[in-house]
């Protein structure tokens, strides 16, 4: 796999070739930012007949405790890296998992209402996990054909992507160059940032795990950089 990346674009006909080169590792281009994007821990189990509250149409649960393990490690994991803002999404769980590593590094989350998770429409407040765990055809139909709008009232492919770009935008013009930024967001939020960065398939990445990390660059002429996805070496025995 090739990891050099030239730092800057030379003139025609003056470059000076050396007569050795060495792999390094990677540099953040200039004028770049790095987002770090973690999932938020486990959340609260799906209980039939206790539904979740909703914010903003989405369900809205707290963290498990395997949840609140995952939070500490991710924080612990991050708490030496240059990080220049945090933001999070609407919903509680987001915050919650955000709140070790905002209280070692003294920042105040921004929220990013852009990055609230997929909306499932009728199966909200933890219908959907209930259902998906029965093995519901549409569930298995949806994930064939990576279509959340299978579900019924489930959000559009269009409109998923188009948020997500706006709301990665914005942490990008609020961080600012050459900086870098934790993101605490959901599962699908994720999925489609990286599917964004690689031209993948719809659902290729919808899969990370609770407390994972995945890095996003994006360039200073706008281009994206999926650099890693679902790194969860620092959730070794955390169990969850």
């Amino acid at each position: 796999m090739v990891t050099e990346r030239p730092t800057q674009a030379a003139p025609e006909n003056s470059v000076e070739y050396r007569s050795a080169a060495s792999q390094r590792p990677f540099q953040l281009p200039v004028g770049s930012t790095e987002i770090i994007l973690v999932r938020h821990g486990a959340s609260a189990d799906a209980v039939r007949g206790r539904a979740f509250p909703l914010v903003n149409g989405r369900g809205d649960p707290e963290l498990s405790p395997a949840g609140e393990r995952q939070a500490q490690a991710a924080a612990r994991r991050l708490a030496s890296e240059p990080i220049d803002g945090l933001f999070v999404t609407p919903l509680r769980r987001t915050h919650l998992s955000a709140a070790p590593l905002a209280a070692a590094l003294a920042l105040d989350p921004v929220v990013i209402d852009e990055l609230i998770e997929v909306s499932l429409g009728d199966w909200e407040g933890g219908e959907y996990r209930l259902r998906a765990a029965a093995g519901d055809p549409i569930v298995l139909r949806a994930h064939a054909e990576e279509r959340w709008d299978l579900i019924p009232g489930g959000e559009s492919a269009e409109s998923l992507a188009r948020r997500v770009r706006a709301g990665i935008e914005r942490i990008v013009a609020l961080t600012g160059p050459d900086r870098g930024a934790v993101a605490y967001l959901h599962g699908a939020v994720i999925g489609e940032a990286c599917r964004q960065a690689t031209a993948s398939r719809p659902f290729a990445f919808v899969h990370s795990d609770n407390g994972s990390i995945s890095r996003l660059v994006i360039g200073p002429d706008g281009t994206w950089l999926l650099r890693s996805f679902n790194d969860i070496s620092h959730l070794d025995g955390v169990a969850g």
